[in-house]
């Protein structure tokens, strides 16, 4: 039993996910703000970790790119549910990597273990995440191998795809690789459901 919950912005979309996932109170959620530690702005990851605490969950922050490697496979296997926060999509890859969290975040989903992914979280869920170099640096991941991402889901989430500043670019993403790529290009106000093969768009 897989099931995703990806978004755009996490706090605009909240009420689709309780609906989504009734059970919320008392859950715990390893809460990964990693793909932020390279970036400036920062204020959705404290919006997302709010609206969480606001459904009921209990919050327990995971930062990879500091972690032991006990500390990451403790948490990530222990919490109910896994949530990704947005920022540098590269960045986050490239932790996920060196430290085998990706591995450990595969095995979990794939066991029944529910995954919540915004923006860069999201994205990073895609079997490859070249597609998003226009939106984000890959010079912030120096590290970074190659771009095969966590392949949890057959399609790519463009986020932000009506709203600013991502508006122009996540249009250009998709005249880039529509052709390509499948494609699922979402606004704030939208999220992409994913329940075994499942797949729907819903929005506020």
């Amino acid at each position: 039993m897989k099931k995703i919950f990806l978004a755009s912005s996490f706090k605009d979309v909240a009420n689709i996910f309780a609906d989504f996932e009734k059970n919320l109170n008392d859950k715990t959620i390893t809460f990964i703000p990693t793909a932020s530690v390279v970036e400036k702005v920062v204020f959705y990851v404290n919006a997302g970790k709010k609206a969480l605490e606001k459904l009921g969950l209990i919050i327990d922050v995971l930062e990879i790119s500091t972690a032991t490697a006990d500390e990451i496979s403790a948490k990530l296997k222990g919490n109910d549910f896994i949530y990704v926060t947005g920022s540098n999509t590269f960045f986050l890859l490239q932790e996920m990597k060196r430290t085998g969290a990706d591995q450990i975040i595969i095995e979990e989903v794939n066991a029944g273990k529910l995954y919540i992914g915004e923006s860069a979280g999201a994205m990073v869920t895609a079997q490859n995440i070249e597609y998003v170099k226009g939106m984000d640096s890959v010079k912030k991941a120096p590290d970074l191998v190659n771009f095969d991402a966590l392949g949890l889901v057959e399609f790519y989430t463009v986020p932000h795809y009506t709203n600013e500043p991502f508006k122009k670019i996540a249009h250009k993403i998709v005249d880039s690789y529509s052709s390509a790529l499948n494609l699922s290009p979402i606004s704030n106000n939208e999220a992409i459901l994913v329940e075994n093969d499942k797949v729907k768009t819903e929005r506020n």
